[in-house]
């Protein structure tokens, strides 16, 4: 009998240490296998992983799609994870440099005014703002906005400005809401249906609302960002890049601009293909195609050649006069300002 309990005790023990070896060994394996997958990650993707805003479902954002899906932003060496970021999440991430670079309009540049630490470093594309009025509206022009309600995403957002300096060049003081009344829709379909109530007179709106509007409710388009004299070829896009990230790690700036500079050239040459990645990735919901890709087609995404650093410094001085000169910017010197919120990077 005391033969057998030394047999059993002799046998757990074994099993215990062969259990326990076994252990040691997986855990080891593992971490040779996280090892392997990080040395991999590394020699593949030359600058590691950034995060960057790519998930709004702005079809205007296609160069950020692009880019990711046609492997640009491999190319260039980053392992990119696009993410959800509203516009406040995104000047607090290019402030602190944990988000190194956005797509955004002229409403940041009061943003830097008040101390947002980021820079312009490129053009990303021209027109995708409309102002619409339903269907009969006795409204044709600007000066005839006096008096009226006027609905946009946000007061102090892109179609909110955009829609000041058209009216104050008309000669309707758009400030305060002194000649309009600026009424403010977090939804782009929420603010087609006050036009259609009657709640408001026009939405100065972002496409694809406008034009879906205009082609299946007979909305009339009285502005067109990319059409109008006061906008037409000039960017209301730019490529904003943390300041942090600028001093700290330039060469990553410009291969990211290459990257975007790539996707922009290949949808310039295959705006119908574009369509065709964001819709079927479900970057956008795009319910008609046809107008998608005319859509694209009129932000005139520019090709290599026609892509300049001068262009670009040009059209945020155009932009920071016409705010400074309606005092949605405070300066006094906006050439100054101009210059000190642009920077050319070397790609």
């Amino acid at each position: 009998m005391k033969n057998w309990k030394k047999i059993v005790v002799i046998t757990l023990a074994s099993l215990s240490l062969a259990l326990v070896l076994i252990g040691c060994g997986s855990k080891q394996t593992a971490q040779e296998d996280t090892s392997k997958s990080d040395a991999e990650t590394a020699t593949k993707y030359k600058y590691g992983k950034i995060d960057i805003p790519g998930k709004d479902g702005a079809l205007c954002g296609a160069p950020i799609y692009i880019a990711y899906e046609k492997g640009f932003f491999a190319e260039e060496g980053f392992d990119v994870n696009l993410i959800s970021a509203d516009t406040e999440t995104r000047k607090i991430g290019l402030n602190n440099g944990t988000i190194p670079i956005v797509n955004g309009d002229f409403q940041f540049f009061p943003s830097i005014e008040e101390g947002v630490k980021v820079k312009v470093v490129d053009g990303l594309h021209f027109g995708c703002i409309k102002i619409i009025v339903p269907k009969g509206s006795p409204i044709k022009s600007a000066k005839d906005l006096k008096g009226k309600k006027v609905g946009v995403d946000e007061i102090g957002g892109t179609p909110f400005q955009v829609a000041s300096v058209w009216l104050e060049n008309a000669g309707i003081v758009a400030k305060n809401n002194k000649d309009v009344t600026f009424v403010p829709y977090n939804d782009g379909n929420l603010e087609i249906a006050a036009a259609e109530k009657g709640e408001i007179d026009a939405a100065a709106i972002w496409d694809p609302f406008g034009a879906l509007a205009i082609k299946n409710k007979g909305f009339q388009k009285i502005f067109d960002l990319s059409e109008d004299p006061l906008f037409a070829g000039k960017y209301c896009c730019f490529l904003y890049a943390s300041e942090k990230y600028l001093k700290e790690s330039p060469e990553k700036v410009a291969a990211l601009l290459r990257a975007y500079n790539k996707a922009q050239d290949w949808i310039h040459h295959n705006p119908a293909e574009a369509v065709q990645i964001i819709s079927d990735k479900k970057y956008s919901a795009i319910s008609d195609k046809e107008l998608a890709e005319e859509l694209v087609k009129s932000y005139s995404y520019p090709a290599h050649e026609d892509q300049s650093a001068s262009r670009v410094k040009e059209n945020v001085l155009y932009f920071v006069r016409e705010l400074a000169k309606i005092g949605y910017l405070k300066t006094k010197d906006p050439d100054k300002f101009a210059s000190q919120i642009y920077y050319e990077v070397k790609k």
